[in-house]
């Protein structure tokens, strides 16, 4: 296994990787529409978030990183989800895994660093967790089989998955509730671009089955054995989605723009005149980037905040996780009917083109 020391970062500092992430994004957003349409899996575009080290980012720079706060890299894939909401939302279930990592709450270390080394290296870890019935009713089970552990189940709504190295996922072992974390190129598991419901359509959002997979004893968790990093990891997971849907304002007000501004109209006035220059249409863009704006702000606070908790339980405050999980909660109820709003909006600023 290589050593953390000896694991050098994918870029050299962070205006390298922005620069690199910029130019990439550029052509991510060209296409998002198209691959959406014609629903072509984004491999490509995670591949090329992964090689400029995007899945490694908060790691610490002696580890393979560029030891950003969880501030910043919140920050960098709202960008990621103004170019393509599906390719932000495919890393829910691998930032979670992440900040679990640097959380401290695999209580062996040398566990610990065998998975950093995984995520330096470029490995991404995909989430499944519900079930036909509900999240609740788990028939994924682990196994002996003889001197190995395996896992068997089907899994549903399994994000990220398709695209993932591995997949993190619960099951039962005996009557107990488990986190399991299988490698995706075992023979038994198989994952399905078969997602047919509402939305979803490139995050790989499909069925994950698992036949008799091996599994690492060292990589299955007692569910609910540590309150805090239950508390935790919900926020972090819901923050995520919410860094999705600013991305998707910050689009919002993109497409809003790019279709203003050429535009022009040659009937209710004398003469051609330009939509950009009406009063009505400057205050729906101004409503529409206020609106844009305030997500970002409000997501980047929760991320901020995620992290001021976690220090605080630290130095001893008991209730500062489950705080602010319920902080994320609330923000839950405002940044998503913001941005709904905001997408309302783009039916204002014009009529057909002339």
């Amino acid at each position: 296994m290589t050593s953390l020391a000896a694991v050098a970062p994918r870029v050299a500092t962070l205006d390298h990787f922005d620069r690199e992430l910029d130019t990439l994004l550029i052509g991510v957003a060209s296409r998002a529409a198209d691959q959406e349409r014609s629903r072509t899996l984004l491999r490509d575009d995670v591949a090329a978030l992964q090689a400029i080290g995007f899945g490694s980012l908060r790691l610490p720079v002696e580890s393979g990183g560029l030891g950003l706060s969880f501030e910043q890299y919140i920050e960098r894939l709202i960008r990621v989800g103004t170019a393509d909401s599906n390719l932000a939302h495919i890393y829910r279930g691998h930032v979670a895994f992440v900040e679990s990592l640097l959380a401290g709450h695999d209580p062996d270390p040398a566990h610990t660093r065998l998975w950093i080394d995984r995520i330096a290296a470029g490995d991404l870890i995909g989430n499944a967790q519900s079930e036909r019935n509900a999240t609740a009713d788990i028939t994924t089970v682990l196994e002996r089989d003889g001197d190995r552990l395996t896992l068997t189940g089907r899994k549903y709504y399994t994000t990220g998955s398709i695209y993932a190295d591995w997949i993190q996922l619960s099951a039962l072992e005996g009557e107990q509730r488990v986190g399991v974390t299988v490698s995706t190129k075992d023979p038994g598991v198989a994952s399905a671009d078969d997602w047919d419901g509402f939305g979803q359509l490139l995050t790989g959002t499909g069925t994950t089955t698992f036949d008799r997979v091996a599994v690492d004893p060292a990589d299955v968790v007692v569910a609910g054995e540590d309150a805090d990093r239950g508390d935790h990891i919900a926020a972090v997971f819901q923050l995520v989605l919410l860094a999705v849907v600013a991305g998707i304002g910050q689009a919002a007000l993109r497409d809003t723009v790019e279709f203003v501004r050429p535009r022009r109209r040659v009937f209710g006035f004398a003469g051609e005149t330009l939509p950009r220059e009406d009063v009505l249409v400057q205050e729906t863009v101004g409503a529409v980037s206020s609106a844009a704006d305030a997500a970002v702000r409000l997501v980047v606070s929760g991320a901020r905040d995620i992290e001021r908790a976690l220090a605080r339980r630290q130095e001893g405050d008991a209730d500062a996780l489950g705080d602010v999980l319920l902080d994320v909660f609330r923000l839950q109820q405002v940044v998503a009917p913001i941005v709904l709003d905001a997408i309302t909006e783009l039916f204002e600023v014009g009529e057909p083109p002339q």
